[in-house]
């Protein structure tokens, strides 16, 4: 499986979960699916698709900025947004 379908399954099951949701009371969970390195240009990790500012703030941030956060690597990924609230 390549990166990308790791991501997308990792999203649809937040997503499923209901961590996505504005209202969720439940921290919005790491994108990480451990394949930690960098693109060659250095601009995102090839395994979450998260800037290193993104990476670096993800400890500190709230859910919605941690929202914010997924739908940005979602679209660098390719991945559709409605691939964060489907079922699988």
């Amino acid at each position: 499986m390549t990166p990308v379908e790791l991501l997308a399954n990792h999203a649809r099951r937040i997503g499923a979960a209901g961590h996505f949701d504005a209202g969720s009371s439940e921290p919005v969970p790491s994108p990480c699916i451990s394949v930690c390195r960098m693109s060659s240009d250095r601009s995102h990790c090839e395994g979450c698709f998260r800037t290193l500012d993104e990476i670096r703030i993800w400890g500190g941030a709230d859910s919605a900025m941690r929202r914010a956060v997924w739908g940005q690597l979602l679209l660098r990924a390719g991945i559709p947004s409605g691939a964060k609230e489907t079922s699988p």
